[in-house]
């Protein structure tokens, strides 16, 4: 199931904070990541539960390298940096349908620093569940998974009748993003539950998902100029 559109008959600024995030994703994949292959730069610029939480760079264990200092630019460096092209082509397809509403409801600059702080706040959830679990503690994490999540909750807030175009089995259904988001945000918790039980492993960051979902649910009343009418097709 993927969703492959939104409804933006509201919609009246041109989304260029979204544009850029998105060009600017796609630039640190292709130039610095060369599509996933330097290894090097992601061992050094992705974030690491056990750098954030003790502020010392480590390295060499698990095979880091050195990170920028002080090593909590890492939160920012690792918001724009991807695992494969798969993993940047899900994320910039979310990006590019529910942000450019998010961004209109709260102009420009409200919605960059948005965008900044849900990632910031999805990686520290990242990072209490690891030390909360123990367990990895020196895996590195990256993606925008955890901004775009937040901007996800905010849509689920602002637009919950809107309707998402969805295609699945080779058919296109037009669902309200209660239902659509709903369910997004049911699976991450199920996933990250079976994580903690030991029944799944995965590479996936569900904590940071979740963690800035909410984030997203809880900040967006502070950023919106003013509350948009839902609209569906």
């Amino acid at each position: 199931m993927m969703p492959i559109g939104d409804d933006n008959t509201g919609r009246t600024l041109t989304p260029y904070v979204n544009y850029l995030l998105i060009a600017l994703n796609i630039f640190v994949f292709v130039y610095y990541q060369r599509f996933g292959t330097n290894i090097d730069f992601l061992l050094s610029y992705a974030a690491v539960p056990g750098e954030l939480l003790t502020g010392t760079d480590i390295v060499g264990t698990n095979g880091l390298g050195p990170s920028p200092s002080p090593v909590y630019i890492t939160v920012f460096t690792s918001m724009f940096m991807h695992g494969s092209i798969g993993h940047i082509f899900g994320n910039m397809l979310y990006l590019s349908i529910f942000g450019d509403n998010i961004e209109n409801a709260m102009g420009h600059f409200r919605y960059l620093v948005f965008y900044l702080l849900c990632g910031v706040l999805a990686s520290l959830a990242h990072v209490l569940m690891s030390a909360v679990l123990g367990d990895g503690l020196l895996v590195p994490s990256l993606g925008a998974s955890g901004a775009i999540s937040g901007i996800l909750g905010a849509y689920l807030i602002l637009f919950p009748r809107n309707r998402i175009r969805i295609w699945a089995l080779l058919f296109t259904f037009r669902v309200p993003a209660i239902i659509t988001l709903g369910l997004w945000i049911a699976m991450q918790i199920v996933s990250q539950v079976n994580t903690i039980g030991g029944r799944e492993q995965s590479g996936v960051a569900y904590s940071a998902h979740i963690g800035g979902f909410l984030a997203g649910m809880l900040l967006v009343g502070l950023f919106v100029k003013k509350q948009p009418v839902s609209r569906g097709f």
